[in-house]
């Protein structure tokens, strides 16, 4: 009960903002039900005292009183229905944008755990329910308890009897709206989990869909996928079966209500406790308070459906990142790139031990290559400079200062990195060079192309730097890609390079252009090369040989060659065409 209250006071919160609008709505609404309550009694008034008397000349009064009554109350039912609306997207547009900002700031664990196309659902589905229960939630409560409340106020001035044996049909009403309300919000939940569960799926075959092919298992995918869907159809089965035993009980009680009004009514004007204009009176009455009783259950029905999201919402806002700037974190300045692991264990999870008291000292402009069997903590090393991941135990130092005293944004800017697995976002060709440097000029961004030895294939493009590159640069071949993110690298100019597989994906040619860039690019900075090519670290200032039981051997090419360690039975079986049993 307490977390629900936690819930619902954030929801509130998000009216803060917008309280101004949020106001002129509730006086709009509050208009509406205003009219709607008096039009009844002057509707009897008109019966029982004008016609009957014969004073027409007030009774057309009154008709264009009404008439112009009724044209305000349109121009009310317009603000409500705009600007109420506004609202509901205005507190959505802030949600959603609240959401993708914490989901920015949490850490490669969080994303190693959580499936693509479920955050995808969370940022987009699960809110989108949110804009009609953020306008139509307040407003429906408040009109309806106004017009409850008012016309239960009035008719007891009428018939207390007779009010009073509808408003137990209405008490019933709202018990059967709170005891269905559980089921139909476990209904919603499991909805919202198999839509998340489903565009998992979607997302993850089309963007196997190549490799679905080329293993011709698309009858697979398809059953994959069609498992998925049926599980979603029985969860919505599911929820619009309790919202059919939830409708279709609201609605059987509240037409009954007419019935008994004109039965109880009926008899209590034959034995002359009521007039044929009171009656009419009650009628119109349960007329106007139908409407707010279908709010209230509609209400629950959003409620239900939009707070589900909003809950789902709450969970990954109520995720810490793990990594954050201390308080005392400072930016970095002139950057030279002295790097020192000191006693750095770390671990991804707690049967995962990677690496275990790390000593590791990278001098400032020093080329350190990092090779070895997979499982040896090379990438780890690499993810834990730039605090993609924080260390279990020890310290990592950069020029001394401890990288979690060091504002993440400051660090992060001084390192350029370029992976194995190579990501182009969807756009042109410069687009996604100048993400190494967002306000780069068109000639710096040129220059770093003909670095990354890509200028000459750009130009020779249709629509040269301005070609798109398809989803995830699908439009160009393995090679083509590692430059461009070769070149993002050169256009950002960083101090620390970490170069992981930079050049697997490319042919020997432009592998050798390429390195004898990042050699001149690697001078006079602090460079960490992972490589499984050994012949492309030859000419490294220290290669470090790790393996699962840490660093086993340091030096030079030609140190570690003579010492005929592992580092030698490596180099050699990649020319004799083999790898050693034992390394």
């Amino acid at each position: 009960m307490k977390q629900k209250k936690k819930i619902i006071r954030k929801f509130i919160g998000y009216y803060k903002p917008h309280k101004a609008l949020f106001f002129f709505d509730m006086f709009c609404a509050f208009m509406i039900a205003s009219i709607d309550l008096a039009f009844p009694m002057i509707s009897r008034y008109i019966l029982q005292d004008l016609l009957p008397n014969e004073r027409y000349n007030v009774f057309f009064i009154f008709i264009l009183v009404l008439i112009g009554i009724y044209i305000l109350r349109g121009i009310f039912e317009y603000i409500v229905n705009y600007w109420g609306h506004v609202l509901g997207v205005r507190i959505e547009y802030d949600m959603r944008n609240d959401l993708f900002l914490h989901l920015q700031k949490l850490p490669f664990k969080f994303y190693d755990k959580n499936k693509t196309g479920s955050l995808m659902s969370r940022v987009v589905n699960d809110l989108f329910e949110i804009t009609e229960l953020a306008h139509h939630g307040p407003e429906d409560i408040f009109l309806s308890t106004l017009m409850l409340g008012g016309s239960f106020i009035i008719l007891l001035t009428i018939n207390w009897k007779l009010t009073l044996i509808l408003y137990v049909v209405v008490v019933i009403l709202v018990w059967f709206a709170i005891s269905q309300r559980k089921k139909l919000s476990q209904g919603f939940r499991e909805v919202k989990r198999k839509t998340a569960n489903i565009n998992s799926t979607l997302e993850n075959s089309l963007s196997g869909i190549r490799v679905a092919k080329a293993f011709a298992n698309e009858d697979f995918e398809v059953s994959k996928f069609k498992k998925g869907n049926d599980a979603f159809r029985g969860s919505k089965k599911y929820a619009y079966k309790r919202m059919g035993i939830f409708m279709g009980g609201m609605h059987f009680m509240i037409h009954i209500l007419n019935v008994i009004a004109i039965g109880v009514g009926g008899y209590f004007i034959m034995v002359g406790q009521m007039s044929h204009g009171d009656l009419l009176a009650f009628i119109l009455y349960i007329n106007s308070f139908l409407q707010p009783i279908r709010k209230l259950t509609n209400f629950v029905q959003q409620f239900e459906s939009g707070m589900t999201g909003f809950e789902r919402f709450v969970e990954i806002m109520e995720i810490d990142p793990s990594i954050t700037d201390s308080k005392n974190a400072i930016d970095i300045q002139e950057v030279k790139g002295n790097i020192e692991f000191k006693k750095v264990s770390f671990a991804y999870t707690e049967e995962e031990q990677v690496l275990n008291e790390l000593d590791l000292h990278i001098q400032s402009g020093e080329t350190v290559a990092l090779v070895g069997p997979s499982g040896g903590g090379k990438t780890t090393i690499c993810q834990l400079i730039p605090r993609f991941y924080d260390v279990n135990e020890g310290a990592i130092q950069v020029d001394g200062k401890n990288i979690k005293d060091i504002k993440m944004n400051s660090l992060r800017r001084n390192i350029g990195i370029v992976q194995q697995d190579v990501f182009l976002f969807s756009g042109t060709i410069k687009e996604n060079i100048a993400y190494g440097k967002i306000n780069a000029t068109d000639n710096e961004i040129i220059e770093a192309a003909k670095k990354a030895e890509i200028h000459d294939f750009i130009m020779s493009l249709p629509k040269g730097y301005e070609t798109e590159v398809g989803d995830r640069g699908i439009r160009l071949s393995g090679g083509q890609k590692q430059r461009i993110s070769i070149a993002r690298v050169f256009l950002k100019n960083p101090p620390i390079l970490i170069l992981d597989e930079a050049t697997s994906a490319l042919d020997n040619e432009t592998e050798i252009k390429i390195q004898n860039a990042l050699e001149k690019l690697a001078k006079g900075r602090t460079t960490l090369v992972i490589a499984h090519r050994l012949s492309t670290i030859k000419n490294a200032d220290r290669i470090v040989v790790m393996t699962q039981e840490g660093i086993k051997e340091q030096g030079s090419h030609e140190e570690l060659i003579k010492t005929e360690g592992i580092y030698s039975k490596l180099y050699n079986a990649q020319f004799k065409g083999f790898i050693p049993d034992e390394i």
